[in-house]
């Protein structure tokens, strides 16, 4: 698996200034974009970070600057469908997977360059949203990493009770009649956050952040992401039924939601937490989706808590 150079995007709030970008091709001949961040200093290990649908590797510098200053290299990936990774269908707007457990070829990809770029060990790993989800069965399935973060994971779709239906018999229905590739009712072909407005909009409080994401947007217009597909739809629906159906990993694990959480089936994170052996989950007071991109004043304290955990299993 050959690494060739990549693109990274450092003109619009860029993180740390010694991140690299490389291309790197999946099992099944995807092209997908990898980047990482190293601290200052000797690392105390590499953070494997999962980002959510629609995201991007320019979107996770904040993060990077939070955890390379606590000491951490970072790794994270565009998955296949967005990004500049290789997207999926002839509307690059569209997000779309054939298969959810595609994704994993993605994660061995990732796996794969961590060794070849010799990335500090022992890793760990940090998930948001969709990363969650893909995070939680490659846990299950052996990922080698000696403990886990997540942030308000996509372990279930938040649907209104009487909608879920409709959405169950369309995600399969609209596939089967040739409609696949197009969007459910109420998505939008237009990026989240330049479509609403910051004003209760579901990611974040903090007007900065949201900021930021437009910005990024609006300057790499390539990085934009609009709603899923309807098979998007249904194999997001079907892999969080079967994760549900699996027990939790023998996994030291941190959940962080926010209270106010509005995208992600609440229902789930908690069922699942009260199972987890190994696992705790933190309620973020005020919070929304992406509590890593909250106020610092919420941030702060949570990226210290992040890199006191990883540190705490170290040698496990």
């Amino acid at each position: 698996m050959r690494l060739t150079p990549a693109q990274l995007f450092t003109d619009v709030h860029p993180g740390p200034a010694n991140g690299a970008a490389h291309w790197v091709a999946t099992q099944d001949g995807k092209r997908v974009r990898l980047g990482h961040w190293l601290p200052e200093g000797a690392a105390r290990g590499t953070v494997l970070l999962f980002p959510g649908r629609t995201e991007y590797i320019e979107k996770y510098g904040v993060v990077a600057g939070e955890l390379t200053t606590r000491g951490h290299a970072v790794l994270t990936i565009d998955w296949r469908g967005q990004g500049l990774a290789d997207r999926m269908l002839g509307d690059p707007r569209i997000g779309h997977v054939d298969r959810f457990p595609d994704y994993q070829k993605d994660v061995a990809a990732m796996v794969h360059a961590a060794r070849e770029l010799n990335l500090p060990r022992p890793f760990y790993l940090l998930a948001h949203s969709m990363g969650g989800a893909i995070a939680l069965r490659a846990a299950m399935e052996g990922l080698a990493v000696q403990a886990a973060v997540f942030t308000g994971p996509m372990w279930g779709i938040r649907i209104s009770r009487h909608l879920r239906p409709i959405a169950w018999s369309m995600s399969q229905i609209m596939p089967l009649i040739g409609q696949g590739s197009r969007v459910p009712p109420g998505s939008k072909l237009e990026p989240y956050v330049l479509a609403e407005p910051f004003e209760d909009n579901m990611l974040t409080t903090d007007e900065e952040m949201y900021d930021m994401m437009r910005d990024q947007i609006r300057a790499h217009p390539e990085l934009a992401l609009g709603g899923p597909s309807f098979v998007w739809l249904r194999e997001a629906l079907a892999e969080t039924a079967h994760l549900e159906r699996r027990p939790s990993p023998n996994l030291p694990t941190h959940v962080f939601l926010g209270s106010n959480e509005r995208i992600v089936q609440v229902s789930r994170i908690h069922d699942r937490m009260q199972r987890w052996k190994q696992g705790r989950l933190e309620v973020i007071d005020g919070g929304e989706h992406e509590v890593l991109m909250e106020s610092r004043e919420i941030t702060r304290p949570l990226y210290d808590r992040i890199a006191s955990f990883f540190e705490g299993h170290r040698n496990r």
